[in-house]
């Protein structure tokens, strides 16, 4: 399977009320995740990985992604979330999200094949009513979409890897001069 390079919806598609936006949707452990297209540059089969010392147990280490040296992160384990699974270690991530800006670039691990959604935005619940985090006041939970009898996280991926303790082991690898 090739890499799959994504497209960004425009801006300003998401100005007027009846607006849509494509999320990319991936699980877990049981529950699904999304992320606004916009903030991933492609899917990749997930590369050989080159643990890091002194890092948090959630970065699982370095990979080369097209000559582009990347923090690799295990979010079912940042978000607490291995206790729901069997496989603890990580290796059956198949597959790797690139996150890509002009500050951070990660790959983050998922089992699946992720899938595109698109909704319309008067169809995300915003979360901040719903949940807050308990993080230094960030919430990178952006809103609940409720699609057929599922329930999808959207997520700020930008927001969870800013955080003070990823931030400052990523800047060490990643993160340009600002």
């Amino acid at each position: 399977m090739e890499a799959t390079e994504l497209e960004p919806k425009q801006a300003e598609e998401t100005v007027d009320s009846s607006a849509r936006q494509q999320l990319i949707v991936f699980k877990l452990g049981e529950e699904e995740y999304g992320i606004t297209i916009d903030q991933i540059k492609e899917v990749v089969f997930t590369p050989n990985i080159t643990p890091m010392p002194q890092v948090p147990p959630y970065i699982k280490g370095v990979a080369n992604i097209r000559g582009n040296i990347l923090a690799i992160v295990d979010l079912r384990e940042k978000f607490g979330l291995l206790a729901q699974e069997s496989d603890t270690d990580g290796t059956s991530s198949n597959y790797t999200l690139v996150v890509a800006s002009p500050k951070l670039n990660v790959g983050i691990l998922v089992k699946e094949v992720p899938n595109t959604l698109t909704v319309s935005t008067s169809d995300i619940e915003d979360a901040t009513s719903i949940v807050q985090s308990s993080q230094e006041g960030r919430n990178y939970i952006k809103g609940i979409v409720k699609v057929d009898q599922k329930l999808v996280i959207l997520i700020d991926v930008f927001t969870v890897m800013q955080e003070n303790e990823m931030s400052q082991v990523l800047s060490k690898e990643i993160v340009t001069n600002e």
